[in-house]
């Protein structure tokens, strides 16, 4: 981003053209008005660019489709297929290309962890990462739920009530988006942290007390899955009832 010179603040048309020497490759409209307030600042500074439009631009510039949230979520969705077929090889039950399946998985999750963080710290939310992120983390895990059933380590019920769920809620958020967002709460993130434990627990090949314990981590996770779920609904409900009620309250006033 370049300065005006000082005399450029003297005249309109010099106030007129910082914009577009300030940022001549801006794409959008809020680079543009980015470009337009450190644009005036500059003039009004005696050609000093205005640090705070700089940091503004760079956000604007920084939140594209190849920014290091979105790759992290790009990475995820790679090591989907990548972990099947680690999971699967040599029969699935060879305990070598087991802890290598453990490996991607656990690399997934970790990366699901800092990808929403960076996007919202550093303003890197984009439409493909609000689209991409919710579909890399049910991907690897309906992958490893129906590979650990297909491989007869884990009851399919339980498969079928977490995907159910996470299906379920999914579709239940677009239904009521029109009338808000269903914030996540606590119980959600405890629960998904508790589903990555208990899964990553039966894609390896434990054997003895850890075995058993696995399989109670993985009883508290269902738990949580089903009473999270519950309380998406009730949100849900409340959520529409209040839109319904506000929307019909702005009619009357706009009537009245």
């Amino acid at each position: 981003m370049t300065g005006v010179p000082a005399s450029a603040a003297n005249g309109p048309s010099g106030a007129q053209g910082a914009p577009a020497s300030a940022a001549p490759g801006a794409t959008s409209d809020a680079a543009s008005d980015a470009a337009v307030v450190a644009g005036s600042d500059a003039a009004a500074g005696g050609g000093k660019p205005a640090r705070g439009g700089k940091i503004a631009a760079a956000a604007v510039n920084q939140a594209s489709v190849w920014n290091i949230a979105n790759l992290l979520t790009m990475l995820r969705l790679l090591l989907v297929p990548g972990f099947v077929a680690l999971m699967l090889a040599d029969g699935g039950y060879d305990p070598a290309w087991r802890s290598l399946a453990w490996a991607a998985f656990a690399i997934a999750m970790i990366t699901d962890l800092f990808d929403g963080h960076l996007a919202r710290t550093y303003n890197l939310v984009t439409d493909f990462g609000k689209i991409a992120d919710p579909i890399a983390d049910k991907a690897i895990m309906g992958a490893a739920l129906i590979c650990l059933s297909s491989l007869g380590d884990l009851p399919w019920w339980v498969t079928i009530v977490i995907l159910g769920r996470e299906l379920g809620i999914t579709l239940l958020r677009f239904l009521v988006i029109r009338y808000g967002v269903i914030p996540a709460s606590r119980g959600g993130k405890l629960k998904t942290l508790t589903q990555g434990v208990a899964v990553g627990m039966y894609v390896l090949a434990l054997t003895g007390w850890l075995a058993t314990l696995r399989w109670w981590v993985m009883a508290a996770a269902v738990v949580l899955t089903v009473a999270t779920g519950v309380d998406y609904v009730r949100q849900a409900i409340v959520l529409r009832r209040q839109g319904i009620a506000e929307r019909k309250a702005a009619l009357e006033e706009t009537e009245a």
